[in-house]
């Protein structure tokens, strides 16, 4: 006769197997059994999601700064359609994930998310032999122009969009 094994219960689940846990605690919720959740961590996690949404969002949106500053004021030519390229696809991504709520997350963020991405982008500067004194103090870019598909910083280096006559 073959043995059956105990079910551990769900709050030992969620340490063994996640993805498991997970599916349980749907079910759970669709069958409308509410005093078997494992509240603890189904609070947690459902917390967790807001949390790795902005992640998400500030994540696109330094990736995107960070790129602008470099068309802006990296004298470098070579990598110019590398640098479009990234902004191009993260404002896309950007875009699909961003709510109300998440871009007023943003604008408040800006001023840090830039401050974080100058630093980088200083120390890169001086790799290319740019000056990283160049670099605005604050954020020059308004959440709209990082959001807008349309817009790039002129070359502080007089350097065109390297795409112009492709």
């Amino acid at each position: 006769m073959a043995k059956t094994l105990a079910r551990p219960p769900d709050s030992a689940l969620y340490e063994q197997d996640f993805p498991l846990w997970a599916e349980r605690q749907a079910a759970l919720l669709r069958a409308g059994r509410f005093d078997q959740l494992d509240l603890e961590n189904l609070i947690e996690e459902v917390e967790d999601l807001s949390r790795r949404e902005r992640d998400a969002v500030e994540s696109y949106a330094e990736t995107i700064l960070e790129h602008l500053l470099k068309l802006a004021f990296s004298p470098a030519t070579r990598p110019r359609r590398g640098w479009l390229a990234t902004v191009d696809k993260q404002r896309v991504k950007l875009a699909r994930k961003l709510t109300t709520t998440l871009r007023n997350h943003l604008r408040a963020e800006l001023p840090a998310l830039y401050a974080g991405q100058r630093r980088l982008v200083a120390r890169q500067l001086a790799r290319d032999h740019g000056s990283p004194d160049a670099l605005p103090g604050s954020c020059p870019y308004t959440l709209e122009q990082v959001l807008d598909a349309d817009w790039y910083p002129e070359s502080a280096h007089g350097i065109t969009d390297p795409l112009e006559g492709a």
